[in-house]
């Protein structure tokens, strides 16, 4: 397994670009079997878990034409359905948490489809019931194959319905959401998720010939149509990566600009980085962070402590909160991290307290962080990356801490996060990466 081995302290300083939105081409990218006609994808992060599920695709006989790391055609007009059953796709798929997604297309144009047990990240549990009740309202069946761990759906064919989401999922929208779009008649999505990254999924859909109202509503309304064509389609910027800039700007004292963000599509992000007293400048698509000695956390009107917590969108997505808890580590203030949605995201503090930071575990959703002032620094440790996220920010932390860190497990990382020690080491960082 790969390390980084990091010598904290510098200021770094430059432009960085974030890569494409990992959480948007994982649904993109699944959609490419909704249609036999060729899919030209653009702006594709080249991080493992796509590239892991651009092999799924491979292996079920979809022909992919790379004309380079970051963009990909598709045409799905030999698909091998069969293979779908096979131990060896069972076991791939079992490894990649967004292989979820192929099931609602598979589902559409063959009726049949796996939804192996939920791969990934170690951040708690990840249940598919909203995937599977969605199917089974659109007119699927299903069994649970204990020995191949994974649910199998078929359908004679997919009626449109009503339904009514047990909760916002974002994958679990997008699952539904393709399934529907071939089935018979109209279907309607309420309390469904209304992230930008589904947006984008009906855009393209309804430029593929789907007929799709509602688009950036909790409503979805779907009119199945008998086929989709092709399309070409280019992804957001990642807001995960641009937030992580911000942080790492922040802890590290830097002066540096993220380029083409993606302004409009951020939400509340820059807001909660602000929050914690970070200035931002906002020019056109553009964030500039400067230099900053001190950033203080904006208590309540009251005076009381804030609390930042994960929401469904437009609230704050929860793959920040590892990121905006780091951070806070040198502000001035103190910050209540409230993560509601994984009971197990929170446990890499142990690592950062050991680093010197001053933090308290509450439970395995509540962490308080009581700003150091930058009064003194974090030291550096040796680690080892449990999540993506917490990866990243464990990264952050040890580019800011005195001393030389090892962090272990970087796979994670680079789950995630395209090349993060060679663009950080343009803006200036000691980071090397070792076998």
């Amino acid at each position: 397994m790969s390390i980084f081995e990091v010598s904290g302290g510098n200021k770094l300083s430059g432009e960085i670009i974030p890569q494409g939105a990992k959480n948007e081409a994982l649904q993109i990218i699944s959609a490419v079997l909704l249609s036999n006609e060729e899919i030209t994808i653009h702006n594709i992060p080249d991080i493992i878990d796509v590239n892991l599920l651009i092999e799924l695709l491979k292996e079920i006989n979809v022909k992919v034409n790379r004309l380079d790391r970051h963009t990909c055609v598709f045409q799905a007009d030999d698909v091998d359905v069969d293979y779908l059953s096979s131990e060896a796709f069972h076991k791939k798929s079992g490894r990649l948490r967004g292989s979820v997604m192929l099931a609602g297309p598979l589902l559409a144009r063959f009726k049949k489809a796996y939804l192996p047990k939920p791969g990934g990240d170690k951040i708690g549990r990840r249940k598919l019931d909203t995937h599977i009740i969605g199917f089974q309202k659109l007119g699927a069946d299903y069994t649970y194959n204990e020995t191949a761990n994974c649910f199998q759906l078929t359908a004679t064919s997919l009626r449109g319905t009503f339904m009514l989401l047990d909760e916002p999922s974002v994958t679990g929208t997008a699952n539904i959401l393709m399934a529907a779009s071939l089935a018979e008649g109209t279907t309607t999505i309420y309390n469904a998720a209304c992230e930008p990254y589904i947006q984008q999924l009906c855009k393209m859909l309804c430029r593929m010939g789907a007929k799709i109202t509602g688009i950036g509503s909790n409503m979805l309304s779907i009119e199945g149509v008998q086929s989709l064509s092709g399309t070409t389609h280019t992804m957001l910027p990642d807001m995960i990566e641009v937030g992580s800039f911000i942080g790492l700007a922040a802890m590290t004292q830097s002066n540096i600009t993220i380029k083409n963000a993606g302004v409009q599509e951020l939400g509340v992000i820059p807001e909660r980085f602000q929050q914690l007293g970070i200035k931002l400048n906002i020019q056109n698509n553009d964030i500039h962070i400067p230099s900053q000695d001190i950033y203080e956390i904006q208590t309540y009107l009251e005076g009381g402590i804030p609390t930042i917590y994960d929401h469904p969108w437009p609230g704050l997505t929860p793959d920040l909160l590892s990121i905006i808890l780091v951070t806070a580590i040198q502000a001035k203030g103190s910050v209540l991290i409230h993560q509601k949605m994984f009971e197990s995201r929170l446990f890499f503090v142990d690592k950062l307290i050991e680093m010197g930071a001053q933090v308290i575990l509450c439970d395995p959703h509540r962490a308080v962080v009581v700003g150091m002032e930058r009064q003194k620094q974090l030291r550096g440790i040796t680690m080892s990356s449990p999540d993506i996220r917490a990866g990243v920010a464990l990264l952050i932390a040890a580019l800011s801490a005195d001393g030389k860190s090892i962090i272990q497990n970087i796979e994670q990382i680079d789950r995630g996060y395209q090349n993060i020690d060679t663009r950080l080491q343009a803006l200036g960082a000691d980071i090397i990466r070792k076998a």
